[in-house]
């Protein structure tokens, strides 16, 4: 399968499990996306995104969204879509 970088974790919140993920590329939910850095090496579904605590349905380049994961992530870890 194909993969494209569409962003990287700017910050993670481990209370929580929602990193913050500066967008490159458009993400939308129901995608499946794959996130890698250091240890870490997950794939997971796009179940929700925020922006500014609203929820969106899409994100595209240059905004920063809140993203709920299954594992932890870490600053610089690369998210990338399953295509």
């Amino acid at each position: 399968m194909a993969e494209k970088l569409v962003g990287r974790v700017s910050h993670y919140y481990a209370r929580i499990d929602v990193a913050v993920v500066e967008v490159i590329d458009t993400i939308k939910v129901g995608d499946t996306i794959h996130i890698i850095g250091g240890i870490r090496d997950f794939e997971q579904t796009v179940d929700s995104m925020e922006i500014e605590h609203q929820k969106v349905e899409v994100a595209t380049k240059g905004q920063s969204i809140g993203l709920k994961v299954v594992e932890r992530a870490r600053e610089g870890d690369q998210v990338y879509k399953v295509e």
